[in-house]
């Protein structure tokens, strides 16, 4: 059993059967002008007419979902899918054509981390050394190939002298020896100041100065290399040459 509709956009009739219909709820697309319409409620009357010879088109109202087999031909659209709020918003919010990638934006993101992370690493290895030592032997590796090295930290704020005294030797005529005890605050090794000694005569005015580094003052040459442990204590004694100097007192800083 069939159907005369016509389509409301250009007049055109056609014959549409009753199982085409009922599939899509009588909604049907004109072969002429390729409007969409609903043929159970444009039916026309049944007078033949050269009209009818064109097709009604039932293909691409819709996304395809499923296959339903009609009497023209075969239809890959769900019955279902033709509902009216379906109907009403098909085109109205079209699928993107292609999904965006974004694997190279990752791969670029995770190179340029790990570029800044190997500048940090260069740029704060004397830190990091100090506050991760099992990292150190892997610096310093990589120091090798970069031709830099890894010096011990000197944080002048974390290294104090505790005591400090001069005295005379009775021995050695002229000869004065210095007595220091340096602490390292910090919880990690640094490196031994510098002393700077000088020497004031009654007036506290200075007749003398110098300034003593790690190695003229450490007798080991590997406790400078290693430098002082964290939260320790060394006393240093430094025999110094004063002939034909009159000091009768001093002054002692430590600097980096």
């Amino acid at each position: 059993m069939s159907t005369t509709t016509q389509c409301p956009a250009c007049g055109t009739r056609f014959k549409a059967s009753q199982a085409q219909l009922e599939a899509y709820h009588g909604m049907v697309r004109c072969g002429h002008c390729q409007a969409a319409f609903n043929a159970i409620e444009n039916r026309s009357s049944s007078d033949l007419s050269p009209q009818l010879d064109l097709p009604i088109v039932l293909e691409d109202l819709f996304p395809p979902q499923k296959e339903i087999q009609t009497e023209a031909t075969e239809i890959d659209f769900p019955a279902e899918s033709l509902d009216d709020d379906y109907a009403s918003n098909a085109y109205d919010h079209p699928e993107p054509a292609s999904t965006p990638r974004t694997w190279p934006w990752a791969v670029a993101s995770l190179l340029l981390f790990a570029l800044l992370l190997a500048q940090a690493m260069y740029f704060f290895r004397v830190e990091i050394a100090a506050l991760l030592p099992s990292l150190k032997p892997t610096l310093v590796a990589a120091c090798g190939k970069l031709h830099c090295n890894i010096p011990l930290p000197h944080n002048a704020d974390l290294m104090s002298i505790e005591s400090s005294d001069l005295e005379t030797d009775p021995a050695q005529p002229g000869v004065i020896t210095l007595s220091v005890t340096l602490r390292n605050h910090a919880s990690y090794a640094q490196d031994y100041p510098n002393l700077e000694l000088t020497l004031t005569d009654i007036n506290d005015v200075p007749v003398g100065r110098r300034i003593f580094r790690s190695g003229e003052y450490l007798k080991d040459a590997e406790d400078d290399k290693s430098g002082l442990a964290g939260n320790r204590e060394n006393t240093i004694r430094l025999a110094i040459d004063a002939s034909g100097i009159k000091a009768v007192g001093y002054r002692l800083f430590l600097s980096y």
